[in-house]
């Protein structure tokens, strides 16, 4: 062996050893070490030299790309021995629909490999890092790796966001409209009903913005909002329904203690309880918002229990009276048939306590 890389590390009668730097392909072959005895001894051995393979490229990209568009990558290394393996990443995340090609270099017996990844750009695709890594033996398991950011363009994307689920007779409501492109989509565009915002003065645009102040039944429709770029546009809308303040009110609680008028024998007197009580259940459309039920309930309830005091009394007053009207005879009151009252009858009575000591009863 005649080579300057060839270095004789140590010699003896019983060991001989050579060192080779800059291993190249060549240096791939069978070396025969030959001792000179009688006779001559030989041994050999087969010396095999791996092909590292060249640093990956990516190809194929054209930068900014649009949604929609095919793109088609192709990744490619040369003077792998034996062939390198090529593997596809998307955001860390292996890719395993792609295309592999190897070819074969017959004059330095190393190989070229390339790999295609096809795809159909998506806005989600947009910044994601599409990466090509390439594994081979003769790297010490550090693999050699290609990056490349994706650019996607793509129309705006359009989503209006309301302060108010539920907007009422003179309250106020901001319509947000979220409008995500690239390139950044241009201010946005506001209408209402296919037309302009109908009063400036209540409905005023910021930016993306849209503020509605004191609203009315006059409000209620549809609200578009559009933003574009030079790649396209798009809008959405929001339909705007302004609601009466009494709709949502609380229903009228009746109270209780009023109901219990209505226990009476007198048909008129639960029949007018009755009306009382039910009325506080429905609501004026005339009465003023401020206003509620229960004060109606409370008159109500007044009227029906002075009503109640007031028949009672009379009933009382009419059996009292009738138990003192008529003739009032004992045994002890004999011969006071014709007094004109109870009092006289008992004065004029035989036996009466005027002019004897006799038993009486007195009915009252």
């Amino acid at each position: 062996l005649r080579d300057n890389r060839i270095e004789l590390v140590r010699a003896s009668w019983h060991e001989l050893s050579i060192s080779v730097s800059d291993v190249s392909l060549s240096d791939e072959g069978q070396y025969t070490c030959s001792l000179f005895t009688m006779p001559v001894k030989t041994s050999k051995a087969f010396l095999t030299v791996l092909g590292v393979p060249e640093k990956p490229q990516i190809t194929g990209f054209t930068s900014p790309v649009m949604e929609g568009e095919r793109m088609q990558l192709t990744c490619k290394t040369s003077g792998s021995k034996p062939a390198a393996d090529i593997r596809w990443f998307k955001n860390d995340k292996e890719v395993k629909d792609v295309k592999y090609i190897k070819e074969e270099d017959a004059a330095r017996k190393t190989f070229t490999v390339s790999s295609t990844l096809d795809f159909l750009a998506d806005r989600s695709d947009d910044g994601a890092v599409v990466s090509c890594r390439v594994d081979h033996e003769s790297l010490n398991s550090t693999p050699q790796i290609a990056m490349q950011v994706l650019e996607i363009h793509y129309t705006p994307l359009v989503k209006i966001i309301s302060s108010n689920s539920w907007p009422e007779e003179g309250q106020s409501i901001i319509l947000t409209c979220e409008s995500k492109g690239k390139p950044v989509p241009e201010p946005v565009l506001w209408t209402k009903d296919g037309g302009e915002l109908p009063d400036p003065e209540r409905m005023v645009v910021n930016g993306r913005v849209l503020s509605i102040s004191f609203l009315n039944k006059t409000d209620n429709g549809t609200y578009r909002c559009e933003a574009k770029n030079p790649i396209g546009r798009n809008s959405t809308e929001y339909v705007l329904i302004v609601h009466d303040v009494f709709n949502t009110l609380l229903p009228t609680t009746v109270i209780p203690s009023l109901t219990t008028a209505t226990v009476t024998t007198n048909v008129a007197l639960t029949a007018s309880t009755t009306t009382s009580a039910t009325a506080t259940s429905i609501r004026d459309p005339n009465a003023l918002a401020g206003q509620t039920g229960p004060d109606h309930a409370l008159i109500g309830g007044i009227v029906a229990v002075v009503v109640f005091v007031t028949l009672c009394s009379i009933i009382l007053l009419g059996r009292y009276l009738a138990r003192h009207k008529g003739t009032y005879l004992t045994n002890e009151a004999k011969g006071a048939e014709d007094a004109p009252d109870a009092d006289t009858a008992i004065i004029n009575a035989e036996g009466s306590q005027v002019n004897a000591e006799e038993k009486k009863e007195y009915f009252i």
